[in-house]
């Protein structure tokens, strides 16, 4: 958009122009064109999402992607008892934060809890937290702890 700050006027006079270059399927990247917090809200980019981050979380994106599998593009009721009786360590974390992702759903954006769904959910590596095991003859051998950025994003069902 540029570095100038545009008027919440200038902006919703703009609003067809910019919605069009943010949807825009034809980008380099298929990345989204980057708008200021304040675009966003005037705009009403995100108002129809709920979004839960949880970042630096000790456990491997492998073992989370596992679990986060089970519920992609399930109801947000059924996502509940996936994540309930999942015998996995990271469905503890995730029960946590889709509770996260409904509350801002539903007190933030007003959307309706019975017609919400997973629409996306994803793990990023996080930091590696490097440590040292010692072995025979005076070496050490490394030991690499994982940490996880987790992101769960819920939706209203059309």
């Amino acid at each position: 958009m540029g570095s100038k700050a545009i008027s919440r006027d200038e902006l919703l006079e703009k609003k067809d122009e910019i919605m069009e270059k943010y949807n825009s399927p034809y980008r380099k990247y298929n990345k989204p064109a980057l708008l200021t917090k304040k675009e966003k809200k005037a705009l009403g980019i995100g108002k129809d999402e709920g979004r839960a981050t949880a970042k630096y979380i000790r456990i491997a994106p492998r073992k989370v992607k596992i679990v986060l599998d089970l519920i992609r593009g399930k109801k947000i009721d059924e996502a509940y008892a996936i994540l309930k009786y999942t015998p996995k360590i990271a469905s503890e974390v995730l029960l946590k934060l889709l509770k996260s992702a409904e509350s801002n759903a539903v007190n933030n954006n007003d959307l309706d809890r019975d017609s919400l769904y997973v629409s996306e959910c994803y793990a990023n590596q996080g930091s590696i937290l490097k440590r040292i095991q010692p072995r025979a003859r005076g070496r050490a051998y490394r030991i690499n702890k994982k940490t996880s950025h987790i992101t769960l994003v819920v939706r209203e069902q059309k």
